[in-house]
């Protein structure tokens, strides 16, 4: 019987060591690692999205790293799209496929597929946007009128996924949860192991504070600067994310240096509380307490690894 190739995934928080345990294991078993976080595919955003120099990836191939411009609309479905074929490329080489990133909703897109739905309104997200500037939280408010189960299932925050869920309602005519109801394309021919990094929060939080006071002192807001410097317009998508948009704002004067690093901070740890909130619903992952550039994390989780890789179906 023909085993299928299998694939691991390193997903967690972000600051949990996720890359630091994908080059162990991608060292150790033969691999190659493959990005799945929404911002270090974008060209030119390096020191905000922690983005490892290509000097430090120890011979390793990776992938899908630098393969947009800052001006393209990315979605989780192009990522699956794009990222299904580099995976069975890797293992049709032999090599182990280590998917690694904190972007959930990439991950669920490329491992449990998408369901169909309608394509982007531009005109009708710049509807839903403007609305959402007069009066905030107006976008999640109408959600949970028409689609009360998915509005439950996305904080009231996080603006991108309600958007999308209402603009599913809208442009569908039905609720966004009966579109989501109507199947997904999962990856075939895979055998998955999902591994969840989840660190002791506080120690998360200490860490992440560190990170970000290094990312500005590394010249966080001069990158940002030459990034618009390359005509680049603000509007872009990855100025959206934590840190660039905190260091876009110092530039235009909105923020101290200061009060930029304070804010990024803080968004950092927000937004840590909510990855590790979806992770820990993810389906089959299987977790980990502490960092991933922990040898004793790292010694755990490799020996997991070889017993999945050794596995058959029958005794998965």
């Amino acid at each position: 019987m023909r085993i299928s190739p299998a694939l691991a995934a390193v997903a967690g928080p972000t600051g949990a060591g996720k890359s630091e345990l994908a080059l162990r294991l991608a060292a150790r078993f033969d691999g190659e690692v493959l990005n799945c976080d929404s911002v270090q595919i974008y060209r030119f955003f390096d020191i905000g999205t922690a983005k490892l120099p290509a000097g430090e990836r120890r011979n390793i191939p990776h992938h899908l790293i630098d393969i947009a411009g800052p001006e393209e609309v990315f979605t989780a479905g192009d990522f699956a799209r794009i990222a299904r074929p580099v995976l069975r490329d890797i293992a049709a080489r032999g090599r182990l496929p280590v998917v690694t990133g904190g972007t959930g909703f990439y991950l669920r897109a490329l491992v449990d597929g998408l369901a169909p739905g309608p394509a982007r309104d531009e005109a009708l997200r710049t509807r839903l946007r403007e609305r959402e500037q007069r009066r905030p939280g107006s976008v999640h408010r109408l959600l949970s009128r028409l689609d009360p189960p998915t509005a439950r299932r996305i904080h009231s925050n996080d603006l991108p996924k309600a958007t999308r869920a209402l603009e599913i309602c809208l442009t569908a005519r039905r609720s966004a949860s009966e579109v989501f109801a109507a199947g997904r394309d999962a990856l075939s021919g895979f055998r998955v192991l999902k591994i969840g990094l989840f660190p002791d929060r506080e120690l998360l939080y200490q860490r992440l504070a560190l990170r970000m006071e290094k990312m500005f002192a590394g010249g966080l807001i001069e990158e940002t600067a030459s990034i618009l410097a390359r005509g680049v317009p603000e509007s872009c998508k990855p100025f959206e994310s934590i840190g660039y948009k905190q260091a876009l704002q110092s530039i235009k004067g909105q923020l101290s240096p200061k009060d930029a690093l304070f804010y990024a901070t803080r968004e950092t740890r927000r937004y840590a509380k909510r990855q590790m909130t979806w992770f820990r619903q993810e389906p089959g992952i299987e977790i980990f307490s502490g960092f991933g550039d922990d040898p004793a994390i790292g010694a755990r989780v490799e020996a997991r690894i070889a017993e999945f890789l050794s596995s058959t179906p029958d005794n998965l």
